[in-house]
Order: structure tokens, then C-alpha cells, then sequence
């Protein structure tokens, strides 16, 4: 079940006073979102709307929306990160209190005599202490990575992985807590080596590292595909932490020296239904987040941030590298 940090939300109305308040969280976790929100109006008379857009994380907190709404807080609810608020939004903690014990036995079985790093999200950063220690006591060897950035030690985003990527040269596997292929095929990506997930729902140990490696191939396909373009369309995320203007137009220049032909364009959710209105267009590249690229289907190439550096590259006739395997895909 998941567990909300009310009572910081309580100590913070209470000390603030506000008039009305907001709140959003991860599309999983928002039925826990809908019942704090009417636990607030219950307890301090106030309105307390429940923002239901998806927010992916720290980059799409919407932040426009609370303000649309006129609340005096906002509230993001299960998006840990190693501070407590980021910029006018406050950080509310949700973990997940599942028992991960049979599981992570299961797993000692199969991983016994390896070195692994242990990652997880943020709903199950605090189980990771147990689930070490049963693996360790199953003679599996773990090694948990430094926090950098937002990320605190162990933990990893859909697009930042500073605490695996550090361990990679240390490390047989890696072993992903909880039950999102979405972060653990990350893992493997930016790794190139083998991540199993550690599903306390299923009480399943499954291997995740095919999967990843079908999500490059897939990737790398449409960067060749996008190498035969002539038009390009460059997106520009309209979300308050995917705003990366000066990207965008260092790559419309770049391509420009390539010779090829680029039209800036704008978009909250880049999606292939809203591509499909837009005509003249070979190949998009959109500098808003990587995992719109990598996990979605489009009628033509649309290039994340590391794929369209991989693309000019090509166009300027080197070698492609490794292009996934960074600790940051922005």
C-alpha cells in the first residue's frame, strides 16, 4: 500500500495558512492523491484541487496549473528527490510499504556469487536497506551507487542513472527494486549490462535486459531512418523542466551545417496524434525527454537528445558510439 506524507502536508497548511491548495503525483499513485486531498478539505475547510494531468517527474511537476488555479501550495506527491521542495513546489513522499522478503530470496538463488548494484524509484527507497541486506546475507555482494544531482544513493530516474552508471566497471548485474521495466530497461541501456527486476507484486525475479536491448535497436533504426531525412522538425517541451530552447537551437544549426532544412516547433505533449497535423516534416527531433523517443511509436523517426547527437555523427561521417550508454540522457 502506498503510504503519503500526510502529516508534513498537515504541518505545512498549518503553518502557511493558505486558502487553497494543490496537489498531483504519478498516475499510479493517484487514487492515494484523490483521498489526502479530501482528508485536507475535511480538515481545514479549504479547496484542494487534485491536478489528474500525468507528471512524469521533476521535469512536469505543472506548476502552470497550480497557478491557473490560484493555490497557494502545490503539493507533488511521490517524486523523492534529495530536497524537499523544488522551486514553488513542495515534495511529499509516498512509499510503497509491499514486503519485497520473498522476492529478494528468490533472487539470491539465482544471482548467488555475483556483485550487483541495487537501484530502485522512489517509491521503494525504503525497503532498499532490507533487500540488501537479505541479498548479502544470500551471499549475493551489493554495492549501492552515490546519489548526484536529484538523486539520492541507489536511486534512478527514467532518464538519470548516476548511481549505476558509477558502479558499471564494479559490478556483474544490476538488480532494480519494485516493478517499472520503464526504469530498469533505463538501467540497462545506459549500462550494456544485465538488470533483473525484482517484482514484489508478481514475486517475480525477471530479466529486463532483451527488452532493453530491443528498445535500441528500435532507436537506433530511426536514427538511421532520420539520416535520410531532409526536413526536420525541432520540438521544444513546453513543460516547465523540459524547456530546453538552447539545445533545441544548437541542433537546428548543427543540422543547418548539414544541410538540411529545420523548423522549430513547441509542444506540451509531443505525441504522434499532434505530429500528424504538422506537414513537410521528414524526421522530429524533440529535446524535452528521452523516454518520449525510446518507448513510443511514431509514423516517422523522432529523435531524443542522445539519438540526435548519434544522427549528426553520422551525418558527419564517425562513428556512432555507444550513445545510450551515459548517465544522463539530457
Amino acid at each position: 500500500m502506498i503510504i503519503v506524507d500526510e502529516e508534513r502536508i498537515f504541518r505545512e497548511i498549518r503553518e502557511k495558512n493558505p486558502a487553497s491548495v494543490s496537489l498531483n503525483g504519478p498516475d499510479g499513485i493517484l487514487p492515494q492523491v484523490q483521498d489526502t486531498a479530501m482528508r485536507i478539505t475535511a480538515k481545514f475547510g479549504i479547496p484542494a484541487y487534485v491536478l489528474a494531468d500525468t507528471t512524469w517527474g521533476t521535469c512536469d511537476l505543472n506548476t502552470n496549473g497550480a497557478k491557473v488555479l490560484g493555490s497557494d501550495i502545490q503539493f507533488n506527491i511521490g517524486h523523492t528527490i534529495n530536497t524537499e521542495s523544488l522551486d514553488e513546489t513542495i515534495l511529499i513522499d509516498a512509499f510503497d510499504d509491499v514486503d519485497f522478503d520473498d522476492v529478494a530470496k528468490k533472487c539470491t538463488e539465482i544471482l548467488q556469487g555475483k556483485t550487483v548494484s541495487l537501484v530502485t524509484d522512489s517509491q521503494h527507497l525504503n525497503q532498499i536497506d532490507r533487500v540488501e541486506k537479505i541479498l548479502t546475507d544470500g551471499k549475493v555482494k551489493v554495492k549501492i551507487g552515490q546519489g548526484k544531482g536529484q538523486l539520492n544513493d541507489g536511486q534512478v530516474f527514467g532518464c538519470e542513472f548516476y548511481p549505476a552508471s558509477e558502479l558499471k566497471s564494479e559490478v556483474d548485474a544490476y538488480v532494480f527494486l519494485g516493478q517499472s521495466n520503464f526504469h530498469a530497461a533505463g538501467v540497462a541501456l545506459s549500462t550494456n549490462l544485465p538488470t533483473y527486476v525484482l517484482d514484489p507484486y508478481f514475486n517475480e525475479v525477471r530479466e529486463v535486459t532483451e527488452f532493453a536491448q530491443k528498445l535500441k535497436r528500435k532507436a537506433t533504426l530511426a536514427i538511421y531512418k532520420a539520416a535520410e531525412a531532409h526536413t526536420f522538425g525541432v520540438i521544444v517541451g513546453l513543460k516547465e523542466g523540459q524547456l530546453s530552447k538552447v539545445f533545441a537551437l544548437k541542433i537546428k544549426k548543427e543540422l543547418e551545417e548539414q544541410g538540411k532544412q529545420v523548423q522549430l516547433f513547441a509542444l506540451t505533449d509531443i505525441t504522434n496524434d499532434r505530429l500528424r497535423n504538422l506537414r513537410g516534416i521528414d524526421a522530429f527531433i524533440q529535446v524535452a525527454c528521452p523516454r518520449i523517443s525510446t518507448d513510443n511509436q511514431f509514423d516517422m523517426p523522432v529523435l531524443s537528445t542522445p539519438q540526435a547527437k548519434a544522427l549528426l555523427r553520422i551525418l558527419r561521417k564517425e562513428d556512432v558510439g555507444e550513445y545510450l550508454e551515459i548517465s544522463h540522457w539530457l
